[in-house]
């Protein structure tokens, strides 16, 4: 696929199915009111991953052309026209994307952390993972104490630049297309799972081993990838029931 914004920039895989599915729904095949298949036999129709055609009918849905409705399936609302003029805004990079993008940098960084480490910033961790045990204790989101832990092993890595580039993507969090995927995926569960999971990288960094810091993170970031965009959504939200 080779098409472009009219800004000149290449389209992102997801804008790309989205289009193709507003395309289907313009040419009568899913009319307004009507229920698109199950996610699995969709993207099977589409030749595509079942995390790209997730992050697509999030994109129609906050586009307005399709309702996602709870334990029932996806509708079209709207004809494609009537939501054009929403078509050129920017709603996000594909979350699959910058998880990638995150495993290959931050899974690097850490080693180069490991061997930098300071006493200060071990307790800084450290203290930062008990506020994230005690905000998920008392079901509160640790999103901002998340954050805080990836940039303090960035940040010991000694490269400003990488840096910030692990901000930005991690700030990416907040855009429309991620925070939507992330109310519907991010629970007390998947929090106490990451937790886990960074108690893992802080073992590593305390054990002074970078190989092991290095596994821990990319395990970490994968399996936060899974549960976003692999994992099946609660409440059946974006399949639909065999029996409804």
């Amino acid at each position: 696929m080779n098409e472009h914004t009219g800004a000149g920039e290449p389209r992102r895989l997801y804008q790309q199915i989205a289009d193709r599915i507003r395309h289907l729904i313009r040419d009568g095949r899913f009319p307004a009111g009507s229920r698109l298949p199950a996610e699995r036999e969709l993207a099977q129709q589409l030749g595509v991953s079942r995390p790209s055609l997730r992050e697509a009918l999030i994109a129609l849905e906050i586009a307005g052309n399709v309702e996602i409705r709870m334990g029932s399936g996806i509708y079209v609302t709207l004809e494609p026209e009537t939501r054009a003029a929403l078509q050129g805004i920017s709603i996000g990079e594909s979350p699959l994307e910058i998880m990638q993008a995150r495993q290959v940098i931050e899974g690097s960084l850490v080693g180069l952390a490991c061997a930098r480490m300071t006493g200060d910033a071990r307790a800084q961790l450290r203290a930062t993972l008990d506020a994230m045990r005690a905000n998920i204790g008392a079901d509160r989101k640790a999103m901002e104490l998340d954050r805080q832990f990836h940039l303090v092993i960035a940040e010991q890595a000694g490269n400003s630049v990488l840096t910030r580039v692990v901000r930005d993507l991690f700030d990416e969090r907040h855009s429309p297309l991620t925070s939507q995927i992330r109310s519907r995926f991010e629970n007390s569960d998947t929090w106490v799972s990451a937790l886990a999971e960074h108690e893992m990288v802080y073992a590593a960094l305390e054990a002074r081993d970078p190989l092991l810091a290095q596994a821990a993170m990319t395990t970490h970031l994968e399996r936060s990838k899974r549960r976003w965009m692999d994992n099946e959504p609660r409440n059946e939200d974006l399949e639909v029931r065999s029996d409804a």
